[in-house]
């Protein structure tokens, strides 16, 4: 599935130096709000709980205090529904409750984040889930 993603910070790196620090594998899996519907994190997996913590993901996202970053569990991540559409084999979705996502050139937007789905355009919405992950799309009868 070819997702276009905005994260925050350089995904590649993230994964590299976290998959080195805990000896397991982390892969980025999206950019969205978790707790505050406005403020995105990057999320990222690992396959075996975190020894200390207990859990599979966790969200990274920028202190807005200082330069730092903050850590945070994201295993919220598997209960949220994702609005995504598709264009030209690429799928979009919007990260938070204020990003209003354009969709090709002319074709559309996709809005709301996790809040609500706003399409602008002839673009079909289609809902989505993570597991274990990865996003699978849910029944949208």
């Amino acid at each position: 599935m070819n997702i276009n993603h905005d994260p925050i910070f350089i995904s590649e790196e993230v994964e590299k130096f976290y998959t080195e620090k805990d000896g397991v594998e982390v892969k980025y899996v999206c950019t969205t709000a978790l707790r505050n519907d406005t403020v995105p994190v990057d999320v990222f997996y690992r396959a075996t709980p975190h020894p200390e913590f207990g859990n599979h993901y966790f969200g990274l996202y920028p202190n807005p205090f200082n330069e730092g970053l903050l850590i945070c569990n994201a295993d919220a991540v598997e209960d949220y529904e994702f609005g995504m559409v598709e264009h030209n084999g690429v799928w979009f979705y919007s990260t938070h409750r204020h990003d209003y996502r354009p969709v090709g050139i002319n074709e559309g937007a996709i809005d709301g984040g996790r809040a609500y789905i706003r399409v602008v355009g002839d673009l079909v919405p289609h809902t989505y889930k993570v597991k274990n992950g990865k996003f699978k799309e849910e029944n949208n009868d």
